[in-house]
């Protein structure tokens, strides 16, 4: 378990250089995760060498939420001031989001179904065959 836990540290670590060496925005973390990803899809890292960690993490991932509602329960008054514009950034942006999915989706379905149309099934029979 500490050897997965080394693992996941070490891509966390080459995250937190690539962000210094070359002053990115994305988070350290995201492209630590990126890296892994890309390792354990290249094979450079297998599953079994970090998956009992992984797992333990994602069990208690609510407690890595702990920090942030502390912290929000510390802006509570600013909260307050500012409830208005939250609640209509929340609804409208939920809004925009449900719409775009949907276009996506059916967008998506679309050039599903004309790929599918255009291509031979494996079951046509006429191919080559005289009738």
């Amino acid at each position: 378990m500490i050897l997965q836990c080394a693992i996941i540290f070490v891509f966390l670590g080459l995250g937190e250089l690539i962000v210094a060496a070359t002053g990115i925005t994305i988070p350290s973390s995201i492209i630590g995760m990126l890296l892994l990803t890309t390792a354990l899809r290249t094979g450079i890292i297998r599953l079994y060498q970090v998956d009992r960690i992984a797992d333990l993490l994602i069990r208690n991932l609510g407690f890595f939420f702990v920090p942030a509602g502390v912290g929000l329960m510390r802006c509570l008054g600013i909260l307050r001031q500012e409830l208005l514009p939250i609640v209509l950034a929340t609804v409208v942006s939920t809004l925009v989001i449900i719409a775009v999915t949907g276009h996506t989706h059916f967008i998506t379905r679309r050039i599903i179904s004309r790929i599918n149309h255009k291509s031979p099934t494996l079951t046509s029979h006429s191919h080559g065959t005289a009738h």
